[in-house]
């Protein structure tokens, strides 16, 4: 993979979309493997054009706002002798002072100040940014209907809402980006109700109205045919396009997979449109949450990996679409793995980030997935990978080490010649819009009355989950009934509210895992209920469904304690808006260690939702905590919650990937020799050291090491510069005496250095100088012990050491 460099080296010019040679079919149609190099572009900012209003308020009462930041305010005309682009004004100015304060950024007052405050490429002017964001999600925010010639009908879409709000805070007039959001318009339906009836004359066809035929020659009817899928035309999908900018403010990419395409007429026919998801939620979802499938059919499994790929494919060329030197691409979950290397092989320039709102395995866990290394490949393809845990980002950099063979630290990996940051960012939720919902609106208040008059008496414990069995819902049911089983005295006296919403990952035709989850929660809500409820009341009441937003925040008002059993979960916004709603009551909060937000809520209860009994205790020592002791425990989560709320980690996201990129080049190539410079420093200079490695240097890289000859014009060469008094020639090799005595020794000049410095020949003497004699190698022994330790530990190793 070619080292990302930055936009801006070298004369600014503009690029023609047409004969950019990352445009061409040849590197548009390899698979997704890094390690293709293409020469990097200059970045060329057009000043005279305008800038896109790129707001996207999905919720523009929740948002500050803030002085509108212009694209193009930092440009000045071009004046004469003036620098074109803020790299080249910083050209040759990187001082020592000025590294240490890039890194060490608090030096910097623009670091001091929050990102919203100030223009983000004054605070980084060496990456020549535009100030564009491109924001990559799976899916737009809305479900999406088609009505052929109309406009199209959207509707919010559930689930991610933190990811949401995110793309909520970049689109709107506080934050100080531009901001592009592309995403695939998800399983568009035709609406209900149009074009059903097409001949009002037209016989019903079902089994109990078919016409019987008496003389049994009569033909019965024939169905009508149904077209295949859903038929978009060029205008519906242009419709869509503008509908999305002019009714919801900002521009929203979306990206079309399709399954044919009508040449003659622009058509593009939409078929099995969940087969896009079936990859990454059959395959990656349920392996990033420690949940291993049954063997599939081979078929079917490459039928769904080059879905997989052809949809990160598309993601790319809509990218590309837009993209403008300087863009900064955020790209967000699992979805969309491959897209980073998709990007870089076609602009090696460009600046991208990558964040996994799920959880990432151990590299135990990892290596059972058939394509471990094409997605370890695929998002090293980024600048940074961010995660929601330090584990995971832990388990990311084991892999990439124990797969890919790539150096890796903490601060991240090594790879194709280039450093790929690694970093921990805990998501929150837009804390301000949520509390603004929670409280203040008079539905919310009288419902809150309701539930006080339904459970008046009642402690009561809430939880809310998806259907999944990642959630741990079975496991909060089983602690909740070895609860009121040890704790007799609270019985009758707390009641368990549990909602269940449908899954976020699409379940397939024929796959029962959802319905036994179903079924199993159902069997321990009527043995709780049945062994500790009466005809007038009941222990456990579970709610399978979606909740109106005032019924789940009075809901979570009114509750004593939240209840998170989560055996695997990136990020729970459920634990978060409970705090957010406990401002008044100041309940406790129990929270799996599972989960990828435990590491942020200090002042949680934290549990190991397998420990059914440990589970139990908690929720009674939650229900019997002092008030002053819920109070500060309830403090420090308020706190947390609030300042680090989805706007921060948007702003520290950015933030960190811009000083990433400015602190250091991430390209670790070696820079081309400048020959011109160097003949004249070689002729200023009076004294003149060289030193030459023998095998790669003299002479190239060989299987047999006997047959690595110096040629005619490499001896010659060495004559000539060892027969100059001012140089002094040596020749430095892993080579023994004998072997260098017979291809360099007749030349008297050179100084010979044999077994990596064992053995030395000064230059005009025949005699070889053992420096090994006068070391102490007692330490070898010690050595040999630790490698023999280790070997004896390590499955598959064996013990090789070369004394150097």
């Amino acid at each position: 993979m070619t080292p990302p460099t930055r936009p801006g080296q070298g004369v600014p010019e503009p690029v023609e979309t047409a004969t950019h040679p990352a445009l061409h079919p040849s590197v548009t149609s390899v698979p997704v493997t890094p390690g293709i190099h293409l020469a990097g572009h200059s970045a060329y900012i057009d000043p005279d054009e305008r800038p896109q209003d790129t707001g996207l308020p999905f919720d523009p009462d929740t948002v500050t706002p803030g002085p509108q930041w212009s694209a193009n305010s930092y440009f000045e005309p071009q004046q004469q002798g003036r620098s074109s682009s803020p790299t080249e004004a910083a050209a040759g100015a990187r001082t020592g002072e000025e590294l240490l304060r890039r890194l060490s950024t608090v030096a910097d007052p623009a670091f001091k100040r929050d990102l919203a405050d100030t223009d983000p490429r004054a605070a980084h002017p060496s990456l020549n940014l535009s100030g564009r964001v491109i924001s990559a999600t799976f899916a737009v925010p809305y479900n999406i209907e088609h009505s052929p010639g109309n406009d199209w009908h959207l509707n919010s879409r559930r689930g991610t809402s933190a990811l949401f709000d995110s793309l909520s805070y970049l689109a709107s007039a506080a934050s100080p980006w531009n901001h592009t959001l592309v995403g695939w318009t998800g399983e568009i339906k035709e609406k209900s109700g149009e074009n059903t009836v097409k001949n009002g004359l037209q016989q019903p066809i079902n089994k109990a109205a078919a016409p019987i035929p008496v003389d049994g020659k009569t033909p019965l009817l024939q169905p009508p045919q149904q077209p295949e899928g859903i038929r978009v035309d060029r205008p519906d999908r242009d419709r869509l396009e503008k509908q999305l900018e002019r009714d919801h403010g900002g521009r929203i990419v979306p990206v079309w997979l399709v399954d044919e395409i009508d040449e003659k007429e622009g058509a593009y026919i939409l078929k099995d449109q969940a087969r896009w998801r079936k990859y990454a939620e059959h395959e990656l979802y349920t392996l990033f949450h420690y949940k291993q499938n049954e063997p599939a059919d081979g078929r079917a499994a490459r039928k769904s990996w080059a879905d997989y790929y052809r949809m990160n494919k598309e993601f790319a060329d809509r990218i590309l679409e837009i993209y403008k030197p300087g863009d900064i691409i955020v790209i967000h979950d699992f979805y969309l793995l491959l897209l980073p290397s998709l990007i870089r092989q076609r602009l090696p320039n460009a600046y991208i980030g990558f964040f996994l709102h799920v959880p990432f395995p151990s590299s135990e866990f990892y290596r059972c997935l058939s394509r471990r290394k094409e997605i370890l490949e695929g998002v090293l393809g980024a600048n940074m990978i961010g995660f929601q845990s330090y584990s995971y980002s832990r388990h990311f950099s084991s892999c990439c080490t124990r797969i890919l063979g790539f150096d890796s630290s903490s601060a991240g990996v090594d790879a194709y010649g280039a450093h790929v940051a690694v970093d921990v960012f805990p998501i929150g939720i837009n804390a301000s819009s949520t509390q603004k919902q929670a409280f203040g609106d008079p539905v919310i208040d009288e419902k809150i009355k309701g539930l006080r008059q339904i459970y008046a008496g009642k402690k009561i414990i809430v939880g809310r989950d998806r259907l999944d069995s990642v959630r741990g819902v079975a496991q909060k049911l089983q602690a909740f009934e070895i609860f009121l089983e040890k704790y007799p005295e609270w019985r009758d006296k707390v009641v368990l509210i549990q909602v269940t919403s449908p899954s976020s990952v699409h379940v397939e035709k024929g796959d029962d895992g959802e319905n036994k989850i179903v079924n199993k929660i159902s069997d321990l809500v009527a043995k709780i209920n049945g062994t500790y409820g009466s005809l007038s009341f009941a222990p456990v009441h579970h709610f399978p469904q979606y909740l109106c937003k005032e019924e789940y925040f009075a809901l979570l008002r009114i509750a004593d304690v939240g209840l998170i059993t989560s055996v695997r979960d990136g990020m729970n916004t459920t634990s978060l808006e409970y705090v957010v709603c406990q401002k008044d009551n100041q309940g406790p909060l129990i929270l799996s260690e599972f989960s990828g937000t435990a590491g942020s809520l200090g002042g949680a209860i934290h549990i190991n939702p397998w420990d059914l009994s440990g589970v139990a205790e908690s929720i009674n020592e939650a229900l019997n905590m002092p008030e002053e002791q819920r109070q500060e425990a309830h403090d420090k989560l308020y706190q947390h919650v609030l300042s680090n709320n989805v706007q921060a980690w948007t702003n520290n996201f950015l933030k960190r990937l811009m000083t990433n990129l400015s602190s250091f080049d991430h390209a670790f190539a070696t820079p081309a020799l400048d020959r011109a410079k160097l003949l004249y420093q070689y002729r200023q200079a009076k004294k003149r050291l060289f030193m030459f490695d023998y095998d790669g240097t003299l002479t190239p890289i060989v299987k047999d090491p006997q047959a690595a000859i110096p040629s005619d014009r490499v001896i010659r060469t060495l004559k000539t510069l060892a027969a100059d008094p001012a140089n002094s020639v040596w020749i430095i090799s892993g080579r023994d005496q004998a072997f260098l005595d017979e291809w360099m020794g007749h030349i008297s000049e050179l100084g010979l250095s044999a077994e990596h410095g064992s053995f030395m020949r000064h230059p005009r003497s025949e005699e070889w100088e053992n420096l090994t004699e006068k070391t102490d190698m007692s330490w070898q022994s010690e050595v040999m012990d630790v490698f023999q330790h280790y070997t004896e530990r390590t499955q598959g190793k064996s013990r090789a050491g070369i004394v150097r």
